[in-house]
């Protein structure tokens, strides 16, 4: 029972990899897939531990940080239930270079990285679908690299809004965003002091882009927002 249980979580949340699988392949996933429940801030790996899974986010949502200089922190990727992550590191023989945790209370799948690495070198298949995520994840990244050097403070932001938005969506009125965050990890999605980000997040009140309750915010204006993050 736990197992067809299993079986099914692991078929529907993981379908792009589910795709390519033989049966007898599927099987060895399930047999080995293990799902753990995380509170919200709970760390999932750390810098510089020994990467020894790859973790599939089921629900909930995940953030991939890493901390700088003068205790500041930089929040690298948001992860979003169906996403894969933690295996970089692995496939490089090296341990971690950043930290993952739960934005909130998350259930994560976990897989060992030996099954993965038997896996592909039976599958080319599969060895095509980490080429391709890893080099997607790369192209995120030297693009991010970019905005957050070279954009002014509210186009930072206002990206930083936009992801919030693709990544998560909006509540059922349309426009309040499905994740409550606070202002420290705005600033530090956003590569800016916090109070830089209070600050920020006023203006776009004072030009009614969007209202902001406790955590909450509402998007209002998106097509500026969007405009301020491209040439902001």
């Amino acid at each position: 029972m736990i197992k067809s249980a299993l079986e099914k979580v692991v078929s529907e949340d993981m379908a792009e990899i589910w795709s390519v699988l033989e049966p007898d392949e599927k099987r060895q996933i399930v047999d080995a897939f293990v799902i753990h429940n995380y509170k919200k801030n709970q760390m999932i790996y750390a810098e510089g531990e020994e990467p020894e899974f790859l973790w599939c986010l089921l629900s909930g949502k995940v953030k991939k940080f890493k901390d700088g200089i003068g205790g500041r922190v930089q929040i690298l990727r948001l992860i979003r239930p169906v996403q894969y992550f933690g295996y970089r590191a692995y496939f490089a023989d090296e341990k971690y270079n950043s930290s993952a945790a739960a934005f909130e209370a998350s259930a994560v799948g976990s897989l060992p990285m030996t099954v993965v690495e038997d896996l592909i070198n039976r599958n080319r298949k599969l060895a095509w679908f980490f080429i391709h995520e890893l080099s997607r994840n790369l192209g995120g990244s030297d693009t991010k690299i970019v905005n957050l050097t070279q954009k002014h403070i509210r186009g930072r932001l206002a990206e930083a809004l936009i992801v919030l938005r693709e990544h998560y969506g909006f509540e059922d009125d349309g426009m309040t965003l499905r994740i409550y965050m606070a202002r420290e990890d705005l600033a530090n999605l956003s590569n800016m002091t916090t109070s830089n980000a209070i600050r920020t997040l006023s203006g776009f009140v004072a030009d009614k882009l969007i209202t902001v309750d406790g955590r909450r915010i509402r998007i209002l204006n998106e097509p500026m927002l969007r405009k301020i993050s491209k040439f902001g």
